[in-house]
């Protein structure tokens, strides 16, 4: 039988909650949304977590009975990491799951015999916070986080059950792309020419990992009920700190300048490019963690160095392109993004200009075997190629390579170091220089060349035609590349 269930599974912290109950040997119940089941257990596969403690459920907070089709009477541990986590949404809507199905949650806790602890999961802003309604005309998300903070105390004392706070502060990981990671992304793309705040603005943030760890442990100490812990890493540098850390790391400028808040609200939101709903979160509150510290310290918790966990961050963000392309390994090393396997790689693959990493994901796949992509991705920018013109000077199929190299031309000053490269890799000079280099190596060399974009010289090398492929094969036909590759000796 199951004694913990964990409402909001599928998301950014309930994943890694859930994860971490499974490997202290828990019997968890997953409750997910509909549609959300096969986003869960693909992500544990990915973990190589083992499931077979692990019961899904469909669950909806905001229906009666929380939309479970079972009783599930033998839960001891009911967590919530249930919200609807975005700005811009009405006051209606923030309510109605951020404060009256967490309610229904506590509610249906209290129903539960053997009922040991609830924990609810809310924002870091509530230590600062009182609750008032009157907040919801600065962002509803926000302020319904505030309420039911105190609501969920007052109902908690009436219905005498241990209730435990959570208030993590942004947490890191991969997946998650929402508050900082706006900032983060910008910066990559050359669209942060000023930061919010001022110089001691805090935004603190915390590892995923820390949080699941912290989570899990909480309803086997006693002492934790009733309490609310604020989780953050104390060491988190103050924002114009933290983003020039993320801009020394992928190699970009970072902003010399800070706008105040008050500017920032007074001008509309399409000339800063600023949502005023985050602007709450642009403070220099600091936060009494003293008490989530100690709980640590008893259970042997510790973060990790919180400028390696900003880096590994924010290479997710910069290889997913902000979530818009799947989560992939990769990182940047001595100025340079790689992809793949770090260690012992089977392959390694590069590439030429304007492509990146992105453009061996086909024949990655393929190959079936540890690889090693390299990419020099942090070119600084100037002006915009776009994507149709793109694919048409490459002569491959636009596709999510071509999407992958256009945006970051877009970046500033990629496109005009991009072009003076490929102007001087067609001089003369240029081509005589690397011939003499190709006839150095003491490696065993394959050509692979299209059709469409035979060889101009001679060549003592082995050479190998791919029919209907242009100048970039690996691209245009990967699975031929692939099994080219994998035919090797």
């Amino acid at each position: 039988m199951s004694d913990t269930i964990v409402f909001g599974a599928a998301g950014f912290i309930g994943r890694s909650l859930v994860l971490e109950l499974l490997r202290e040997g828990r019997a968890v119940v997953a409750a997910v949304r509909p549609g959300s089941r096969d986003r869960l257990t693909a992500w544990l596969a990915t973990q190589n977590a083992d499931t077979s403690g692990l019961t899904i459920a469909h669950a909806d907070i905001t229906r009666p009975g929380l939309g479970l089709e079972q009783e599930f009477g033998d839960i001891r541990d009911v967590y919530n990491t249930a919200a609807l986590m975005k700005f811009g949404l009405d006051a209606d809507e923030a309510r109605r799951v951020n404060v009256t199905a967490a309610l229904a949650v506590a509610r249906w806790a209290s129903r539960r015999p053997q009922l040991r602890r609830l924990v609810h999961i809310t924002g870091y802003r509530a230590a600062v916070g009182n609750g008032s309604e009157n907040d919801y005309h600065r962002g509803a998300y926000e302020a319904s986080k505030l309420e039911a903070d105190a609501a969920l105390r007052e109902l908690a004392d009436e219905l005498g059950i241990a209730l435990t706070i959570a208030n993590p502060a942004s947490v890191l990981g991969p997946g998650q792309y929402f508050g900082l990671s706006d900032i983060a992304d910008n910066l990559w793309r050359g669209r942060l020419p000023a930061l919010p705040g001022r110089r001691d603005t805090f935004v603190p943030v915390v590892e995923v990992d820390y949080v699941a760890r912290f989570l899990a442990r909480l309803p086997e100490l006693p002492e934790t009920a009733g309490r609310a812990y604020t989780i953050l890493d104390s060491a988190t540098p103050d924002l114009p700190d933290l983003v020039r850390l993320l801009a020394d790391h992928v190699r970009v400028p970072a902003p010399k300048f800070s706008i105040p808040v008050p500017v920032l609200r007074a001008l509309p939101s399409a000339v800063t490019g600023v949502d005023p709903e985050s602007l709450a979160f642009i403070a220099g509150d600091r936060y009494d963690t003293s008490d989530a510290d100690a709980v640590a310290r008893s259970i042997g918790l510790h973060h990790r160095p919180v400028g390696d966990v900003l880096r590994d961050w924010v290479d997710g963000v910069v290889a997913t392109r902000h979530g818009a392309v799947p989560a992939r390994t990769g990182g940047f090393r001595s100025g340079l993004w790689r992809t793949g396997a770090a260690v012992d790689p089977e392959y390694v693959l590069l590439h030429g200009l304007p492509f990146d990493s992105d453009s061996w994901a086909e024949v990655s796949a393929a190959l079936g075997a540890p690889v090693l992509a390299g990419s020099p991705l942090t070119a600084p920018a100037l002006k915009r190629l776009p994507t149709p013109k793109l694919a048409e000077l490459l002569g491959v199929p636009d596709g999510p390579a071509v999407a992958s190299a256009a945006a970051n031309l877009h970046r500033p000053g990629v496109a005009r170091r991009t072009v003076a490269a490929l102007a001087a890799a067609s001089t003369s000079h240029w081509r005589t220089v690397r011939a003499e280099q190709l006839a150095r190596v003491r490696v065993p060399i394959d050509i692979i060349t299209g059709s469409g974009d035979p060889l101009t010289v001679a060549t003592a090398h082995p050479v190998t035609t791919v029919d209907g492929a242009g100048h970039n094969p690996h691209v245009s036909h990967p699975s031929r590349i692939a099994d080219l590759l994998a035919a090797r000796p």
